[in-house]
């Protein structure tokens, strides 16, 4: 009985570490200053989630976060395939930061609105196509203290986010 017993803690315990990671995700958070037209965008993800991305997003790189090149390949890619528009007018941003602290990476982006009445965000992303089957992007947006939220997945279409005219 306690051999079974013990034998069942062990196999349970083995099976953890495979259960404690089931998807793969990210999060943006994206907060937009009506009065100043400031934009700032922060990616986050998990770098054991992004590090099979870098191996068709840098193929010309070591598929490691140790690499500089492959991480400046990571912030191109995360540029070029997230879009932005604020009532209907384009919003490009730059990079303006990366961080990398263990596991988690930090990718910041700054833009600049003149719309200081908002009433529609749309953003349009897809990142690391063909790697991850389940990947989730969660994005947050937030303008004058009021947040909204909406999820992409593989093969998601753009999507508009509405506020109440941030100036009126």
């Amino acid at each position: 009985m306690k051999r079974a017993l013990l034998a069942a803690i062990l196999i349970a315990g083995l099976a953890t570490p495979v259960l404690a990671h089931r998807g793969h995700s990210g999060l943006t958070v994206i907060e937009i200053d009506p009065a100043s037209g400031a934009v700032s965008v922060i990616h986050r993800f998990a770098a054991h989630d992004v590090e099979p991305a870098l191996v068709s997003i840098a193929p010309e790189a070591q598929p490691s976060l140790d690499d500089p090149r492959a991480v400046a390949d990571l912030e191109t890619h995360l540029g070029q395939r997230f879009r932005l528009a604020v009532d209907g007018v384009a919003v490009p941003v730059t990079h303006a930061g990366t961080d990398l602290a263990g596991d988690n990476i930090r990718i910041a982006f700054a833009g600049e609105t003149r719309d200081h009445s908002i009433g529609a965000v749309t953003i349009d992303l897809d990142f690391f196509p063909g790697v991850h089957d389940d990947q989730e992007q969660q994005v947050n947006v937030r303008i004058s203290g009021v947040t909204r939220t909406v999820v992409f997945r593989p093969g998601s279409s753009a999507q508009t986010l509405e506020f109440a005219a941030a100036g009126s």
